[in-house]
């Protein structure tokens, strides 16, 4: 996969100030602070039970930090709950697929729309001009998606019913309908074959070049993230020990020791 060079001056989307958090006696995060600019792929990487998903569960809302803060788009957002952030744009897919088996690929995608809608259960009930209207142009978005996420011949297809790495296609085409200032993935490969991590790949790239959404990624498979990330953070024993590009991070002493290993 071939990288494009990215202009040298980019604007802050997200960004974690100085987060400490803590479980009775654990310290997960220990003052982490990390920027994803707009137009990137910025991954998150470490050894298990570095706190990379509490992380995740902070720049989400899932999780308060002690002391710190969470900025969107220059904005604190500390207080406000995981469903106000999502729906300022944050989107998020987690390690697990959180999809409804007994519904379509179509009927998920359209799921996710939910954050937009802005006519009343008595307009719904009735089906009447602006429901209607809103439904039609959710419909023709969630075609969008599907024919982005090549889902066409599983467009009518029980979730339940598809093979993993289809339904991971649709858990990350539902949280694309939030139409999302920045997409944050938990670990979105893992038990994907090599081709299901191919194809997942391309998409978040087309994501990242195409719709110009940035992306946070924690992924474990290095191959991945030292293809198509423009920015590396490493974080271990919930500090950060080394932040740069893929080339950068590869070749740190601490990270090395910490992480990858002499052979990477």
């Amino acid at each position: 996969m071939t990288m494009q060079a990215l202009p040298t001056a980019r604007r802050a989307v997200l960004e974690a100030d100085a987060l400490c958090l803590r479980f009775g006696a654990v310290e997960t995060l220990k003052s982490v602070s990390l920027t994803v600019s707009e137009g990137e792929i910025h991954a998150v990487i470490g050894p298990n039970g570095a706190g990379k998903s509490s992380l995740l569960n902070c720049f989400s809302g899932f999780y308060k930090p002690q002391s710190g803060s969470v900025r969107f788009e220059g904005e604190d957002i500390s207080g406000l709950s995981p469903h106000r952030r999502a729906a300022r744009g944050i989107s998020r897919t987690f390690q697990g697929i959180q999809t409804y088996p007994s519904l379509t690929a179509r009927e998920n995608i359209l799921s996710g729309f939910h954050m937009q809608m802005k006519t009343g259960p008595l307009s719904a009930l009735l089906w009447w001009g602006p429901t209607r209207r809103e439904e039609e142009e959710f419909a023709v978005k969630a075609e969008r998606i599907i024919e982005f996420l090549e889902l066409e011949e599983q467009r009518h297809t029980h979730v339940g019913d598809m093979s993993y790495g289809m339904r991971k296609r649709v858990d990350l085409g539902r949280a694309m309908a939030l139409e999302p200032a920045v997409l944050i993935m938990d670990e979105p490969m893992a038990g994907m074959s090599n081709e299901e991590k191919e194809d997942l790949a391309r998409f978040i790239l087309d994501i990242r070049e195409g719709m110009g959404i940035p992306v946070v990624l924690v992924e474990h498979d290095m191959e991945v993230v030292m293809s198509i990330s423009d920015r590396v953070t490493v974080i271990d024993f919930g500090q950060v020990i080394a932040c740069g590009t893929p080339d950068e991070v590869r070749s740190h002493p601490a990270v090395i020791d910490a992480y990858l290993g002499e052979a990477a």
